[in-house]
């Protein structure tokens, strides 16, 4: 074994290297007491380099599992770290929805064409090309293809796994005009081994065909184009990485490794893309741990659309004397105006019974930092705390789809020191600098906001175009909340 990464007798994260031995964690007291070490990962740079890592660290397998894999600088760029492993002989599972663009195909096609690489698609449509045909079955299967495998999971030999909000994709590694705010967890120890669970099931499942066996109509890209690229854009994506060299020296130049007792990995079925087995199977696991909130809670949702039962809950714990705090998009912000116009119906609602809304601003107030020169940011954390003592991170949303629809997963963590980091990004987030807060004045909304040092103060939705208007407006009298 060239390169690994393990927990020792002293708790001590290590990488052996060409038989040297770097020590890069802490010594945490407890030997192998079944702890899991979780390394919360916000920003944008630090995700795709530690991605990158994971990748070139790989020595037996890679098991990656996501929504979207865009097909821009960044998702070619780690398809080529993928496709390297897989030329050191790793073997390489890609388990990808199919709600990816079929123009996809050949990439994929040429992918698994390699004798390491095995990829499939979750709950695919069977017929690849553009046609009547295919315009037939998505008529027959409509309500089918509205479910979708919303999982994100990146994991290398067993030993480390990325679990969180982020796809792949330029807008969640700071590469594109407006980029998402996201987090991720790195995960250590028995969290990998219920990652891995997790993602076996998926695997398994009769919905995840090979994209072989779908008779895509898309001829096989030549396997050799996966080693070129934009060399230039590589550089300047890859050159946050530094000098990290290994995910042991990333984490040991983040020092913020928690080793954790409780902690879980959980996740909707696979079969709820059937539409039958426990459609709220993940909400039923949160669902108890939000209601147990006395002191305060905080949900960070991109598309918040919390229906009547989901208020009737926040409403009672804030008479319970809970500190409830909601942050989701603005209207200017979110990349789904749909979404926003189903929450809007909720809003005073909500403000009258005590919750405190916040919304991100379309554009951040703080020096470009994106390797592109970020102009705009968009929310896509999903995250909530209770009590400064329970956590979550992962890919449900606070929404009807993440509820009923897609498969979802997260980490769910009882650890004071982690929780108390959540929240101090949930309060970088809510600035006046960053975020919007909305109150409600004689039954008319205000935003309260701030814009270089000034405070602001509107009436109506700040900064958000016209066709966004009209689109939100109409779907808060349209009945197609379930669907979004």
């Amino acid at each position: 074994m060239d390169i690994s990464i393990a927990q020792t007798t002293a708790g001590t994260i290590e990488t052996v290297n060409s038989g040297k031995t770097v020590k890069s964690g802490k010594t945490v007291k407890g030997g192998q007491t079944g702890k899991s070490g979780l390394l919360l990962i916000s920003d944008n740079n630090d995700a795709f380099a530690v991605r990158v890592l994971a990748a070139r660290s790989a020595v037996r397998s890679l098991d990656l599992m996501y929504y979207l894999w865009h097909d821009d600088h960044t998702g070619r760029l780690l398809l080529q770290e993928v496709f390297r492993a897989a030329q050191r002989g790793v073997h390489v599972r890609m388990l990808l929805d199919d709600v990816n663009p079929r123009k996809s195909d050949s990439a994929y096609l040429a992918l698994s064409n390699h004798p390491n690489i095995e990829l499939k698609l979750f709950n695919p449509s069977g017929i690849r090309a553009r046609g009547i045909m295919r315009g037939v079955e998505v008529l027959l299967r409509l309500f089918a293809l509205t479910r979708r495998m919303h999982n994100k999971a990146w994991i290398a030999d067993d030993n480390i796994a990325i679990v969180g909000g982020r796809n792949i994709g330029d807008a969640y590694f700071d590469a594109a005009e407006t980029n998402f705010r996201d987090l991720d967890l790195l995960l250590l120890g028995p969290a990998v081994q219920q990652t891995a669970k997790i993602f076996e099931t998926f695997w398994a499942c009769r919905e995840a065909k090979p994209i072989a066996e779908l008779g895509a109509v898309a001829e096989a890209t030549h396997v050799h184009s996966f080693e070129g690229g934009d060399a230039e854009t590589h550089s300047r994506l890859l050159n946050g990485i530094g000098d990290r060299g290994s995910v042991a020296e990333f984490i040991a130049a983040s020092n913020d490794l928690h080793w954790v007792d409780r902690v879980r990995v959980i996740s909707d079925p696979p079969e709820k893309a059937r539409g039958w087995r426990r459609r709220s199977w993940l909400m039923r696991e949160l669902l108890p741990i939000l209601q147990s909130a006395r002191n305060s809670l905080e949900i960070v949702s991109p598309y918040f659309i919390p229906g009547k039962r989901g208020c009737a809950i926040l409403s009672d714990l804030v008479v319970d004397g809970v500190k409830v705090a909601v942050l989701t998009n603005s209207l200017a912000a979110t990349d789904v105006a749909a979404v926003h116009g189903a929450y809007a119906n909720y809003r005073k609602r909500l403000l009258r019974k005590g919750v405190k809304l916040f919304e991100l601003q379309p554009f951040s107030r703080q020096p470009a930092i994106s390797v592109f020169g970020s102009k705009g940011a968009s929310l896509h954390t999903k995250a909530f705390s209770v009590d400064g003592k329970t956590g979550f991170v992962g890919s449900f949303n606070f929404d009807p789809r993440s509820v009923s629809l897609n498969a979802e997963m997260g980490v769910l963590f009882e650890d004071e020191t982690l929780v108390a980091e959540l929240r101090r990004q949930f309060k970088s987030e809510i600035s006046p600098e960053a975020s919007y807060r909305l109150e409600l004045k004689n039954n008319v909304l205000h935003w309260h906001g701030c814009d270089e040092g000034r405070l602001q103060n509107y009436t109506h939705e700040p900064e958000a175009g016209i066709f966004r208007r009209i689109l939100a407006a109409l779907v808060r009298h349209l009945p197609i909340e379930s669907q979004l």
